[in-house]
């Protein structure tokens, strides 16, 4: 579905969105809920790190932080590292949500955080222009993808399962803050 997403800023966006929410085999919510840093916005799900290996994502869930380590791609253009870079640079995104909405004249990105209904309609929207039945596809997908690559791929690739973490926290858990 990557080949359907134009090159320009809203589809470097989308283009980030779907590698990271593969990759990570996240929910919808988690996506757009994360911030370019920690403590960025009050509404944070967490946040992303670019780091050499690829990507450390922290994740705010009611039990605690969870991270989710995300390797570079084989190929730029499949990368998740290099596509959340690239949306970066482009957006000029340095504090705040990180998957923004774009202007309408798709030339700069207006700080205003996606809600989670735009990935499954981003998900809709790729398919049928790869000439899927869209009515296959939710963003579920992203994250049951990953499960059913996992499963497919055998022994030698994990998933992480939050139950059994064994990852380590490199960050305490944050009080909860009520609003």
């Amino acid at each position: 579905m990557l080949p359907t997403i134009p090159r320009e800023l809203r589809g470097a966006r989308d283009r980030a969105m779907l590698l990271i929410g593969f990759a990570g085999g996240l929910r919808r919510s988690e996506l757009v809920g994360f911030d370019h840093g920690r403590d960025d916005t009050i509404n944070s799900a967490g946040w992303v790190q670019v780091v050499d290996e690829g990507l450390l994502l922290t994740l705010r869930r009611k039990t605690g932080w969870r991270e989710v380590e995300i390797a570079r791609g084989s190929a730029p253009e499949t990368c998740p590292a290099t596509a959340l870079s690239h949306w970066l640079n482009e957006a000029q995104i340095d504090f705040g949500p990180l998957f923004t909405a774009v202007s309408r004249d798709d030339l700069r990105s207006t700080g205003a955080r996606l809600s989670d209904k735009h990935v499954a309609r981003l998900v809709k929207s790729c398919a049928e222009t790869a000439g899927l039945d869209p009515r296959q596809y939710s963003a579920h997908s992203l994250r049951a993808g990953l499960d059913k690559s996992a499963k497919a791929a055998g022994p030698c690739f994990r998933q992480h399962d939050p139950a059994r973490s064994t990852q380590k926290q490199r960050f305490p858990p944050q009080p909860h803050q009520s609003r």
